[in-house]
């Protein structure tokens, strides 16, 4: 089954993700890439995103897998034909044949920005580079089941504060997220829970690349 590798930037960050899937199903249809459909009382077009994303959060190495009807189309044509009915924001990086089985999928590096309009207070990066070096530090977590309390420090590989002016900090992690997860928004929500006198007027989150366990780029 061929697979994409996208980016989902500017604008396009605040679409949901069904709403992403609607995108994308629509694009193949403008494209004139007709889609195998799965079998059933409900067939559904045969598109799938591997790491759903959150509204809001901005990725470049986002993975969806697909499968077409009828003679094989070189990678590359998908890959410009997709880009020329895709919205603003959404744009596919690469196409290729053979990917890995996203089982395999374990970790994920990303960039949580804190913006501060006051500026950063002195002291902040060491008490936040101290608070991500707790032996343990539960965050509430919302799913489909209601609020649940998560220990995140066995999911943070590695992570650093990193000043980029004054009024701007990052925190540059390495987290796992699969089996189990981390949402890296829920490093900010550390922040607001243990260090209120820390958190920042605004938070924006990047994906930047996807790994196995043994911290080889995934594709």
């Amino acid at each position: 089954m061929p697979r994409l590798l996208f980016c989902k930037t500017g604008d396009a960050v605040w679409m949901s993700h069904l709403d992403l899937m609607r995108v994308f199903q629509r694009s193949f249809k403008r494209a004139a890439l007709p889609l195998t459909h799965t079998k059933g009382f409900n067939p559904r077009p045969s598109v799938s995103i591997a790491l759903p994303l959150s509204v809001g959060v901005e990725s470049v190495c986002e993975l969806l897998d697909f499968d077409l009807e009828g003679e094989k189309i070189p990678c590359e044509e998908i890959k410009e034909r997709l880009n020329g009915a895709l919205v603003s924001g959404v744009r596919v990086l690469d196409c290729y044949e053979g990917g890995r089985k996203l089982r395999e999928l374990a970790l994920l590096s990303c960039v949580v920005t804190l913006e501060y309009d006051a500026g950063v207070s002195e002291g902040t990066v060491e008490r936040l580079s101290g608070l991500f070096a707790r032996e343990s530090l539960v965050v509430e977590k919302k799913g489909k089941n209601g609020v649940t309390e998560q220990d995140i420090i066995p999911m943070i590989r590695s992570l650093c504060v990193v000043p980029v002016d004054g009024n701007t900090l990052e925190l540059q992690a390495f987290i796992c997220c699969q089996n189990p997860s981390l949402n890296p928004m829920q490093l900010a929500a550390a922040i607001e829970r243990y260090l209120p006198d820390c958190k920042p007027d605004f938070v924006k989150c990047r994906r930047v690349d996807i790994y196995d366990n043994d911290e080889k780029c995934f594709r």
